[in-house]
């Protein structure tokens, strides 16, 4: 099986982790946080519900990536997975305004304190998101696939969502058996908190994709492997640029090399050739265009 099936497989199946995890949590703390009257669950469920948007983009943007070069895109789809990392990153956005909205109305209205079993159900998903943080976290860094990590951050922004939630929410418990009743509003402020730590993340994720989507090149330090590989092909003098395009999980390399200024046509391409040849084997590198210059010496 070649790498980018594999790679493909992997990605899909850690997408696929997160739809079907992020649903059950998204019921789990849905249901007991109507039933144990915890707005703060409410809110951790919601954003759990939008993890699983979230995940069906990163799933729809690898399959979008893995599709082979046409005439339309000659440098093939993989920018598909950053569109989609912004895509979570907007919902992720929307998302945490809203829940501030609901969880600043709440200050207006008569406080519940919410049953012990809100706790229960916190604890368990602060273990399970952390679980699978790491995993799609890891998982996108070995494949580099941006909406994967992108994902995987949305899971980390999930588990301080709901410390959040378990503090405000204990908060509010104890102030209700104590009569202490400033510590009963813990849970709504414990909304807010999580709303803010939703809204940071997205803006931080949604930064990171966009500047991934605009042909970002690698930095010089980044570039030394390949053109040490330039510079070990025979007949290459002098590397006048190179220029390695991200796009997602591959490169696209743009590259401008000097020869002999009396070598032949033909003698110049075969050189050129063995510069795209040694290049290509880079699992990284998807494709290399190769101009020739002669030596100015």
């Amino acid at each position: 099986m070649e790498e980018k099936d594999v790679r493909y497989q992997k990605v899909q199946f850690g997408a696929w982790v997160g739809i079907i995890g992020n649903i059950i949590l998204a019921l789990i703390k849905g249901i007991v946080g109507f039933l144990a009257n915890s707005r703060a669950l409410i809110a951790d469920a919601v954003h759990s519900a939008s993890d699983v948007v979230g995940s069906v983009a990163v799933l729809i943007g690898v399959r979008a990536a893995k599709l082979p070069p046409d005439k339309d895109h000659p440098y093939g789809h993989g920018k598909a997975e950053s569109v989609a990392a912004i895509i979570v990153a907007v919902l992720l956005f929307i998302v945490g305004v809203e829940i501030a909205i609901n969880a600043f109305k709440s200050f207006f209205e008569p406080v519940v304190v919410p049953k012990v079993i809100a706790i229960y159900a916190v604890v368990f998903s602060i273990v399970v998101k952390e679980i699978m943080f790491r995993y799609k976290y890891n998982l996108g860094k070995k494949y580099k696939s941006d909406a994967l990590m992108t994902d995987a951050w949305h899971h980390r922004s999930d588990v301080f969502s709901s410390i959040a939630a378990l503090i405000g929410i204990g908060a509010s418990i104890i102030g209700g058996h104590l009569g202490v009743g400033w510590l009963t509003y813990g849970d709504p402020v414990a909304g807010i908190f999580v709303a803010l730590l939703i809204v940071k993340m997205a803006w931080k994720l949604g930064k990171e994709s966009i500047h991934n989507t605009l042909d970002h090149v690698l930095h010089e330090e980044d570039t030394v492997e390949l053109r040490r590989i330039v510079d070990s092909v025979e007949g290459v003098k002098s590397i006048d640029a190179l220029h390695a395009r991200e796009h997602g999980y591959y490169v696209i390399i743009d590259i401008k090399i000097a020869v002999d200024p009396h070598m032949s046509v033909e003698k110049a391409h075969a050189v050129g050739k063995e510069v795209k040849e040694k290049l290509m084997e880079e699992k990284h590198v998807h494709d290399v265009l190769v101009h020739i210059n002669p030596y100015a010496g």
